[in-house]
């Protein structure tokens, strides 16, 4: 195998990452890959490293880190020129790594991910592109807004504690639960336009099933149909809200009549005030955003 590229996330993983890498390196050797690893040290590392590199010396780009380490990654090799872009693969190091899911990867599943790697197999699957007034970027795994937001922030806190972060984030938030006058313009599937304008507690947009470590939060969510999955929570009380919580782990909950669920090519999101955005647990931009799917951009080694 050519030389691949690694840029690898020391500080995903709130810092556990950093023991793995003796580790990946060490294991990567044995299976006679030659390899490059680029260390992040800041946000926003990870997406300047891809758009500076010079692509034609490597055969794949590995995001060895979690879910903000991939949104960066696919972000840098989005920058360069379509006959540019070489194929993406995935080291979950991280404490979420919910896109690497769709691999059958569990966090810290690494030795894994390399094996897929070494495997070579690659397909190619869908990504979105979210458009704000002011900018523009690639998301792989989902892209929400409002109470998602607020749990996302909160699990910030308390990422410390690992994967149960992301489900006392929500607990949390569920006590404080709000509605946000949203109005949704979709493209769907068989071209017709549908409009929402109602009280919504959030919207998710998906490319891939999950989100946080383990929520099927869109079941039915295929990284290869060329559609996203448009997942809305509307009026809900806090007591059922509370009922509705554990089933997100089975996807179940898209049986609750508070759930819609809607299969798009695009969506264009409306609000009274700018609403924050968290594409695959970042947070960048704010509504009004038109988000649509890219079919087949991108080349995952799977």
């Amino acid at each position: 195998m050519q030389k691949i590229l690694i840029i690898f996330n020391p500080q995903a993983g709130s810092g556990r990452a950093q023991k793995y890498l003796p580790l990946i390196e060490d294991y990567l050797q044995q299976q006679n890959i030659d390899f490059n690893v680029l260390a992040t040290e800041r946000s926003g590392h990870a997406q300047s490293l891809v758009q500076s590199a010079d692509l034609s010396n490597y055969q794949a780009v590995i995001a060895a880190g979690g879910d903000g380490t991939l949104f960066e990654v696919i972000n840098g090799l989005m920058s360069h020129r379509e006959d540019q872009r070489i194929p993406f693969g995935v080291i979950p190091v991280g404490t979420g790594n919910a896109f690497s899911r769709e691999l059958g990867l569990l966090p810290t599943d690494w030795q894994k991910g390399i094996d897929i790697i070494v495997n070579k197999k690659t397909k190619a699957i869908d990504l979105g592109l979210a458009k704000t007034a002011e900018q523009s970027y690639y998301f792989l795994n989902i892209i929400g807004m409002g109470f998602v937001v607020n749990a996302g922030r909160t699990t910030l806190k308390i990422k410390k504690l690992g994967k149960s972060a992301y489900t006392l984030a929500t607990l949390w938030e569920t006590a404080k639960l709000k509605k946000y006058p949203i109005k949704l313009s979709m493209t769907l599937a068989d071209d017709q336009i549908e409009t929402i304008d109602d009280s919504l507690v959030f919207v998710e947009v998906a490319n891939s099933r999950y989100t946080g470590t383990s929520f099927l939060i869109a079941p039915d969510a295929k990284i290869d149909d060329g559609l996203l999955d448009v997942i809305i929570l509307k009026r809900i009380s806090r007591a059922k809200i509370l009922t509705l919580f554990p089933t997100i782990y089975s996807g179940k909950h898209v049986n609750y009549k508070e759930v819609d669920t809607r299969k798009v090519k695009s969506i264009t999101i409306k609000t009274q005030q700018p609403m924050p955005l968290m594409p695959d647990g970042e947070f960048i931009g704010e509504t009004p955003v038109t988000i649509e799917c890219l079919s087949s951009a991108l080349l995952l080694i799977c």
